[in-house]
Parts: structure tokens; sequence; C-alpha cells
């Protein structure tokens, strides 16, 4: 039930990162420039304290991680880290292979 749920939320963030793809395409197609939507300033149009707050609770606990690592991916595009999330819960929660000569009881 619950590697179902995981899959489904992996599915819909790669969606989610194949719109972003076609629509910063077509933001180079109208501009005749390549700029993609970052990470940071998507989540940040969405829900902006959200970021803020997130942002405190990680420099409170581990202030190292924010400069190397969170900091990097809010850089990215949109659809890389929607995609590269999607891509990991879909093989964590994949289901398993059938075990030949076996039965799982």
């Amino acid at each position: 039930m619950i590697r179902g749920f995981f899959r489904l939320v992996g599915l819909l963030l790669l969606a989610g990162g194949f719109v972003f793809m076609v629509y910063d395409g077509a933001r180079w197609v109208a501009n005749q420039s390549l700029h993609f939507t970052q990470f940071g300033q998507f989540w940040n149009d969405i829900h902006q304290s959200s970021q803020q707050a997130f942002r405190a609770w990680v420099e409170g606990h581990a202030p190292w991680l924010w400069d190397s690592f969170i900091r990097v991916v809010l850089d990215q595009p949109v659809f890389a880290v929607m995609g590269v999330l999607g891509i990991l819960l879909m093989l964590v929660f994949r289901p398993r292979k059938p075990l030949i000569g076996y039965s799982r009881n």
C-alpha cells in the first residue's frame, strides 16, 4: 500500500519535471534565450515563508549543510530536481522481483 503511494508520488514528480521542461523550452523558443527556472525561485514563488523557515531550521541544526548541499539543490533547474526525486522514488519503491520456486506467505 505505502509502496504504491510513493510510486505515485514519484510518477507525479516525473510528470511535474516534464511540465517544467516543456515550460522552459517554450520560453526558450519565445525569447531566444535559454533560462531555466531555478528550484529555489519556484519554491519562493509557491510559499516564501516555508523556505525561510526551512533555512532557519537547517542553519540551527547543521549550518554547514545549507551552503554545501541545500543551496546547490536550490540553484538547480526545477525539472532536474523533480525528475531526479521522481526517479529515486520510483526505483526505491519498485515492486519486488518474484521468487521462482518459492512462495511468500
